[in-house]
């Protein structure tokens, strides 16, 4: 599956991309004034300390996104992340936003279970399923929400739908995964959504055009191994972007990744009908 790859060189990305604290120093700046101008509701999905959510309301049966933040399971939470959220508003389209427990003090296992929780609160106070998007880590979750039909749509920003690379790597630390259980927790191994199941059948799949080898191809391939079995995949790298600066366009309201992003939470289908 590797041959002599580097899977070290390819999944750590703190590590391929040195000015990354400049670009999550941002994500902190933005976030903090996001919060200011538009105090988010706290939800709690869970009896936990992270079982929490921001909900930034867009307003009355406005359309909602659910947004899986990355750091490979093992880093950051909501918080960092409020500053996309003034983009979904200016569509009006609410924005939520969860925390969860991170490795190594729970499993990868735990984790889903927690997101899968968090979809299911937004879905039942909605009334009807989110979009569901997310970078990384949230990438990989957002597939699987789709897969287990939690998800209108979901947009993969930098997903990991394959997790057995990682296993070798000094990222398997904290996550502590085998080959079984990595192959497992893989969404590219789940079952394709389609017709007949009662979710989504859109998936995005995004990925910064400067980023790894390893990054490009798995969200080709996840795109073509569903898109070939009846699923609406998409497949986008964009131009001089790392796996960081991604996110850029979340930022912009005006750019065609939100844009994207809007009508696929506005053609949803309607509150109480999903």
């Amino acid at each position: 599956m590797t041959g002599e790859i580097d899977l070290e060189a390819e999944y750590n990305n703190r590590a391929r991309v040195p000015d990354h604290p400049a670009v999550m120093a941002m994500w902190r700046e933005t976030a903090e004034a996001a919060r200011a101008a538009h105090p988010p509701v706290e939800i709690a999905y869970g009896p936990g300390e992270r079982e929490v959510m921001d909900l930034f309301d867009a307003g009355p049966d406005a359309p909602v996104a659910v947004f899986l933040h990355g750091g490979y399971w093992q880093a950051l939470d909501k918080d960092w992340f409020s500053g996309i959220a003034p983009s979904f508003l200016a569509h009006g389209v609410s924005l939520a936003i969860p925390s969860y427990d991170l490795a190594p003090t729970v499993r990868l296992g735990a984790i889903l279970h927690q997101v899968r929780a968090a979809v299911e609160a937004i879905r039942a106070r909605a009334g009807a399923r989110p979009v569901v998007f997310g970078h990384s880590a949230g990438g990989h979750m957002s597939a699987g929400m789709l897969s287990e039909g939690r998800a209108s749509a979901a947009v993969a920003i930098s997903g990991v739908f394959d997790l057995r690379p990682l296993v070798s790597t000094s990222l398997n630390k904290a996550l502590d995964l085998d080959e079984r259980e990595a192959a497992a927790l893989s969404p590219v191994f789940w079952p394709v959504p389609n017709g007949s199941t009662p979710g989504g059948t859109v998936l995005d799949c995004v990925v910064g055009g400067d980023e790894s080898a390893e990054f490009l191809r798995q969200s080709r391939m996840m795109a073509d191994h569903w898109g070939s079995q009846g699923v609406e995949t998409r497949y986008e790298a964009l131009p001089g972007l790392n796996h960081f600066t991604v996110l850029n366009p979340l930022f912009d309201p005006d750019s065609a990744l939100v844009r994207r992003l809007a009508d696929l939470a506005k053609a949803a289908p309607s509150p109480r009908a999903a």
